[in-house]
């Protein structure tokens, strides 16, 4: 993945997430998530409620950056391990789960592009 707007401090390699299961589980029960990995779900089609995120199961902060079907930057939140259930405040397409350490490289209305995996 890459932030066109502007250079990320390292790489982030993304795991796409298109299943129905993959989605529901997505990064939950795992212990630790390197700082340059992370997850992307993609949804059918832009909207809030799919685009829902829920922290059940997580033992590590998330950044969550929500992407338009352009792929730019809608919203950013930071999630909680245990605690959240995050809304994207506009609808969005993709949604990037990622290291909380991870959040300042992203601003709203970046421009990002996913590369093929």
């Amino acid at each position: 993945m890459q932030n066109q707007s502007r250079a990320l401090k390292n790489k982030l390699n993304l795991n796409k997430c298109v299943s129905f299961w993959c989605k529901l589980r997505g990064l939950a029960w795992r212990n630790s998530l390197p700082d340059h990995q992370g997850l992307v779900f993609i949804l059918p089609s832009e909207s809030r409620a799919s685009a829902s995120v829920h922290m059940f199961g997580m033992f590590f902060h998330l950044a969550i950056i929500w992407l338009d079907t352009d792929l730019k930057v809608v919203d950013i939140q930071k999630a909680y391990a245990w605690r959240s259930i995050l809304f994207p405040k506009i609808k969005a397409k993709y949604v990037i789960e990622c290291r909380i350490s991870r959040i300042s490289e992203f601003k709203i209305g970046d421009q990002l592009a996913l590369e093929p995996k």
